[in-house]
């Protein structure tokens, strides 16, 4: 007997787009319906995707006995109110970074899914990119000896119109923050993911080039529960846009990334390092595009993170990315925040 194709929807259409294409591509689901305030963009998705059904009111959209999961693409300070609504009325939920612009608020959303007994991820695919398997591997083998430093710095560049375009982005009401909130909250994910837990973040921010109540840099020294230490750059001042750095640097070994492309590879205990590292640059130092030529079937980014929260709910397991995870990446930001605006040292119990 052929298994029921699992009922998506996606709510808020401006990166709520990437969600849709992916479940209308997934042999696993069917999208069924989207929802938005903006009849335009209902529009342009009625034409792209055929016989979905469109909403402009979410109670609507949540009596649609076809819906299973609904992801919530809206501006970051709406996500938990939305959320809980569709868990409480019966869907999953995947949910866009951040999870939201406060730890309060997002641990609301992880006391509903436990509440209501029902499935939800959270959106932070860059752990998926290729190079971050291998990546992560060198460090929980030991490969890379002790892990001392880290440096991550996202060097990206947004004019003013991308701030001025929807009124939310760069207002501490809606978007929780700046560069560091907005931009680098998936880097700062993966440098919990790959260093540890945060003891203490010690942390500057400012305006430099922008019209915005949030920051457009920040600058951090973050110390970890198991010693090591990092430093964590993000700004959106660096025309026209330079790199997202992910260095880790252990008593063994030297890994450097910008973003999805692998820059250095050097292992101490590698029979024959300089080989090693060449064949490590020649699978990932090209980042997602060059992997895809070989494995054309992979996924990648949000389509990745889709399928998993639609086979999640297939499977009745749990998605990659819950909840409480994500709510670690909140915590920091909000600890940087505040260290910022104090002049002093943060401390995670």
């Amino acid at each position: 007997m052929e298994q029921r194709k699992i009922g998506y929807a996606v709510l808020g259409l401006g990166i709520g787009m990437a969600h849709a294409d992916a479940a209308y591509a997934s042999e696993n689901a069917e999208l069924v319906a989207v929802c938005d305030i903006n009849e335009a963009r209902l529009a342009r998705a009625m034409k792209k995707y055929p016989n979905i059904t469109t909403y402009t009111a979410f109670e609507d959209l949540l009596k649609d006995s076809r819906v299973d999961i609904i992801s919530i693409c809206l501006p970051s300070a709406m996500h938990a109110d939305f959320a809980i609504a569709a868990m409480e009325a019966g869907k999953h939920v995947l949910v866009e970074k951040p999870l939201d612009i406060t730890p309060a608020r997002a641990h609301l959303i992880e006391d509903a899914r436990i509440r209501t007994g029902m499935t939800a991820g959270v959106v932070h695919q860059n752990r998926f990119n290729a190079n971050m398997y291998p990546i992560k591997e060198a460090l929980t083998s030991g490969e890379m000896g002790r892990i001392f430093l880290g440096t991550f710095g996202v060097k990206w560049y947004r004019d003013q119109a991308y701030y001025d375009n929807g009124g939310w982005h760069g207002t501490w009401e809606m978007d929780g923050g700046g560069s560091l909130m907005n931009q680098a909250v998936h880097t700062v994910d993966l440098m919990q993911w790959l260093m540890g837990d945060v003891a203490s973040v010690t942390s500057a921010m400012g305006i430099y080039d922008h019209d915005i109540d949030t920051e457009d840099m920040t600058a951090s020294l973050i110390k970890f529960k198991n010693g090591a230490a990092a430093t964590f750059v993000s700004t959106t001042c660096a025309y026209p846009g330079i790199s997202t750095e992910i260095c880790l640097y252990g008593t063994e070994g030297s890994i450097e990334a910008d973003g999805d492309a692998l820059k250095v590879w050097k292992m101490k205990n590698a029979p024959d390092e300089e080989a090693l590292e060449e064949t490590m640059l020649s699978l990932y130092g090209e980042g997602n595009l060059s992997v895809l030529s070989r494995e054309p079937k992979r996924l990648f980014g949000h389509a990745h993170v889709v399928e998993d929260m639609i086979l999640a709910v297939r499977d009745g397991r749990d998605p990659e990315v819950m909840p409480a995870e994500a709510l670690k990446s909140v915590t920091i930001v909000d600890a940087v925040y505040r260290s910022a605006r104090s002049g002093e040292t943060v401390f995670f119990a």
